[in-house]
């Protein structure tokens, strides 16, 4: 064959990477957010409280030794999650459930609220918020849906499906371990607020964002499926997924080993990207910010209850054992939330419920769990969600954002705390 012959054959994007030298630029340099910076200015105003004796050295030790094996499964997870998604087992579910909607909104609107609610349940929320918002508005642009009913899919139901089980929440961490309650006494605890306020969301999600007035059209376009190019992608899509239902189908046996269970299912995908994509490996895949935030949060909040904030949450939630205490408890952590964020409310709260209140404790979890809805701060998933939606060109009407949240906020803390107590 001659040689022009051969080159006409040749596809043009191979000449182009064969006629341009490879790029030397190096890679950006990290620059900290101003989240960034909160962070560790909160760690370092908790570092403080240490060393001036604000907080004593020794109830900071036990805070610390409390949340170590939480850090732990942090930290596990969010690896394993985030290289889930670079072996593309997100993608080629979301793309999966938009074709198995077969281009209709009601079945493409129960396959996402599924998929949503199945992340954050057995992943945790921070796993929606991360890796599933960006799969999803992704996926709208070639399936031709508008982005906000999924953007706001995947927002609400990062708060309001983290009920079920200890992983769902670190706040779920923190009280099944406050309670004592393994993964399967928790769920057998929370599994009616859990339906409850999926079964509210759902049906805010489609009033308000869904619904055929709130679309452009009747249908949608069903994508192409996302397949492997190569053995190599075959090899990571496969281990990666394979790791992740092991780490899910351990929860029930484990206990309050959750922290081992993640890194031994974060371990076999570090070694099949170590195997088969060495780059994916880097320092920036352990989430330092969120571990920086809650250590300096744990040392933070303890030392302004002492000065005066369980005074006042003592104040607000109250220590009645019945429905009135739980529906305090539920509401000052709904409110504090969303004026500060549900983490520090939890935690403030957590202190001035009595032991032996068990449904009030779990009530103010419901609040904390399930009201971050109202205000863009009130969560880290719901400011995580927000900031992919700005990076994406997805606009949130701000108003609207708020009116609706607060509605479902009180709708289904109202109807969980209900559920809690009366199946408890």
């Amino acid at each position: 064959m001659p040689a022009a012959e051969m080159m006409a054959n040749v596809p043009e994007q191979m000449l182009s990477s064969a006629r341009t030298p490879p790029s030397t630029t190096p890679p950006p340099r990290w620059r900290p957010s101003t989240l960034d910076w909160v962070r560790l200015g909160l760690l370092l105003a908790g570092l403080l409280c240490v060393l001036t004796g604000l907080l004593p050295q020794d109830q900071a030790v036990d805070n610390m030794r409390r949340i170590g094996p939480l850090l732990l499964f942090l930290g596990s997870v969010i690896v394993l999650a985030e290289l889930t998604r670079q072996a593309k087992v997100f993608d080629v579910i979301a793309h999966r459930i938009a074709i198995l909607g077969r281009g209709y909104y009601p079945a493409l609107f129960g396959l996402c609220v599924l998929f949503a609610s199945a992340t954050t349940i057995l992943l945790n929320l921070d796993t929606t918020a991360v890796l599933l918002t960006p799969v999803m508005l992704a996926l709208a642009r070639p399936a031709r849906i508008p982005p906000l009913p999924l953007a706001m899919t995947t927002l609400w139901l990062a708060n309001t499906a983290s009920l079920l089980l200890p992983v769902s929440n670190l706040t779920n961490l923190l009280a099944a371990d406050r309670i004592a309650l393994h993964a399967t006494d928790f769920a057998a605890h929370m599994w009616a607020p859990q339906l409850v306020s999926i079964v509210a969301t759902m049906i805010c999600l489609w009033v308000w964002y869904w619904r055929r007035g709130r679309r452009d059209a009747d249908r949608y376009l069903p994508p192409e499926p996302v397949r492997p190019e190569n053995a190599r992608q075959r090899a990571l899509l496969y281990t990666t997924a394979t790791a992740c239902l092991l780490f899910v189908l351990a929860i029930p046996f484990v206990g309050d080993r959750i922290g081992i269970a993640a890194t031994l299912a974060a371990a076999i995908a570090v070694a099949a990207f170590a195997i088969f994509d060495r780059s994916a490996l880097r320092l920036s895949l352990i989430p330092w910010q969120l571990l920086v935030f809650v250590v300096g949060l744990f040392l933070v909040v303890p030392t302004l209850s002492r000065f005066g904030l369980s005074e006042v949450m003592h104040w607000l939630i109250g220590t009645d054992p019945d429905a009135l205490g739980a529906y305090r408890a539920a509401g000052a952590g709904a409110a504090l939330s969303n004026v500060a964020n549900n983490l520090p409310a939890y935690t403030a709260g957590e202190t001035v419920v009595p032991d032996a209140n068990r449904n009030q404790l779990l009530a103010l979890l419901i609040g904390t769990n399930i009201a971050p809805l109202v205000t863009p701060w009130a969560s880290l998933a719901t400011l995580l969600c927000l900031e992919f939606c700005r990076t994406h060109g997805v606009r949130v009407p701000m108003l609207r954002f708020v009116l609706t949240g607060l509605a479902l906020a009180t709708i289904a803390t109202t109807g969980a705390v209900a559920a809690l107590l009366l199946t408890g």
